[in-house]
């Protein structure tokens, strides 16, 4: 856990955990927070926990919930206005073309993929991010994205579109997949408005154990990057602590 308050609940998500439960009937982040909830608080019944941002389920990193309805609607206003900060971390096949720079494609959303147009169309809508080339080794390279849109799969589909899909993302070009199934795009840092103290809060999520890029400095306590290393330990996802 990153942070909680009356309104607010900040966690980490470990890539394999669905955020919310689909028709599989895994585990899902929602459900285990509402109920670490209902058992911290002591509260009867299902406690409430408002979705307003979502992880594709092999991405890892920071999730936002919202404990009461009034924050839900006000945190979802500021996405819709762009006023929150989102950064990620991504290990890339190849080099970008350029150290640093901006990319704006108009994407159409499909029900398991997404794809960019080669024009706007009626039912694109336009998808921009900003990238910066951190480090690079042979053949991969560790990108910083910072994301002005909000589409399905927006950074996955772009960084493809420019010749360096993401390590493990084989839905989107990437060689081979990774043995966790895992994509290697961690939600590192987040910045919202308070919904009722009006005070900026931001996040930083450290790299977590097991993230392939070579010399990463991973600290000790580190959460793990993959939630099978959870599973045994049940709710343990909640702790920014491996537990080890």
């Amino acid at each position: 856990m990153f942070h909680e308050d009356n309104h607010l609940l900040v966690l980490y998500k470990p890539a394999g955990l669905l955020v919310q439960g689909d028709e599989s009937g895994g585990a899902n982040l929602l459900d285990l927070a509402k109920e670490w909830i209902r058992q911290r608080h002591g509260k009867p019944g299902r406690a409430f926990l408002g979705m307003v941002q979502r992880l594709d389920r092999p991405v890892a990193g920071l999730v936002l919930f919202a404990r009461t309805s009034k924050a839900a609607a006000r945190l979802s206003a500021q996405l819709r206005r762009r006023e929150t900060r989102k950064v990620y971390l991504a290990v890339v096949e190849g080099r970008p073309p350029c150290g640093s720079g901006e990319l704006a494609h108009p994407i159409e959303r499909g029900d398991r993929i997404s794809r960019i147009a080669p024009q706007p169309t009626p039912s694109s809508r336009e998808a921009r991010l900003g990238y910066r080339l951190l480090e690079t080794t042979d053949d991969r390279s560790l990108v910083e994205i910072e994301l002005e849109t909000g589409r399905k799969h927006q950074i996955r589909l772009q960084l493809a579109h420019i010749g360096c899909p993401i390590v493990g993302d084989v839905r989107y070009g990437a060689t081979a997949p990774l043995a966790g199934r895992q994509i290697a795009l961690l939600a590192r840092e987040l910045a919202v408005e308070h919904p009722t103290r009006r005070e900026r809060l931001s996040f930083a999520c450290p790299l977590p154990a097991g993230w392939p890029w070579p010399g990463a400095g991973v600290p000790a306590d580190a959460p793990f990057w993959n939630w099978e290393d959870y599973a045994p330990l049940g709710g343990a996802v909640l702790s920014l602590k491996r537990n080890t």
